[in-house]
């Protein structure tokens, strides 16, 4: 149950974000991921409304084991649907639950942690005419205001116009920080990139300048590593090709060129 930590929310649906090659669109939804009191089951909980103002609500638990597990809606209808459930997690960011009826499978749904924080679910499956459809759903962790109620059987909830005006700023400032967060994110991994090529022409520099040189190299010229029969190095303006297959060397390690820095880079 640790990897399941990160999912246990209340999730809002963003609407405009999603495909659906199958089935009713959504004008909102909620999606709750919660463990029983034994934590040994996560409990998945939905509503959405269409556009055509239609209200929907399931309810199910299961076992994240990877076993295959009885299917118990809430709803009786869904034993039509499926009758076996099988639940794992890949890793601390995704996992995926697979529905079966009479041993076939019929859905499956990935549940997936983006970078940006937001939960997005896959859902793959078959139309009546067992054609294979996949919808993609994106979520937001809830906000503590919402303009309708948490679930089916909750009290009716009618928004103010101050709380409008809070949910507005809130969902405003959620997706400005997000933003923010995820350009330094990448910016972040750019800086990781750097790195490793900066170590990587240190290393390289490393090897080059203890190697054997019997002239004084020119900045931006093309040059070659090579590796000798005794495991040194030594650095040559011949080329493998120029050689004539015949040089005194048992490998090349690398066409090199210096840089202004005095960095040695592969080519």
């Amino acid at each position: 149950m640790i990897t399941a930590y990160n999912f246990i929310a209340s999730w809002q649906l963003f609407p405009e974000k999603g495909n659906y090659e199958y089935g009713h669109r959504p004008k909102s939804g909620h999606y709750k991921i919660e463990a029983t009191e034994n934590k040994k089951e996560l409990v998945i909980s939905m509503n959405w409304v269409t556009l055509e103002n239609q209200a929907f609500a399931s309810q199910y638990k299961m076992i994240a084991d990877g076993a295959l597990h009885p299917f118990n809606d809430t709803d009786p209808e869904a034993a039509v649907f499926a009758n076996s459930i099988r639940t794992e997690f890949i890793d601390a960011l995704n996992f995926q639950t697979f529905f079966y009826k009479e041993n076939e499978l019929v859905l499956e749904v990935l549940n997936e942690l983006l970078p940006n924080g937001y939960l997005r679910i896959i859902q793959k499956g078959f139309t009546e005419d067992q054609k294979p459809y996949c919808n993609t759903e994106i979520y937001h962790k809830q906000l503590s205001v919402m303009p309708y109620s948490a679930s089916v059987s909750g009290a009716v909830i009618k928004p103010n116009e101050e709380g409008i005006i809070r949910h507005k700023a809130l969902s405003a400032m959620e997706e400005q920080t997000n933003m923010q967060l995820q350009q330094i994110r990448k910016q972040i991994e750019l800086l990781a990139l750097q790195a490793q090529e900066i170590q990587m022409r240190k290393e390289l520099s490393m090897i080059i300048y203890n190697a054997k040189l019997s002239f004084s190299p020119v900045i931006g010229t093309t040059y070659y590593l090579y590796e000798k029969q005794d495991g040194n190095h030594f650095v040559s303006m011949i080329s493998p090709k120029e050689w004539g297959g015949s040089g005194p060397y048992k490998n090349l390690v690398a066409a090199v060129k210096l840089l202004a820095d005095h960095t040695w880079v592969e080519v």
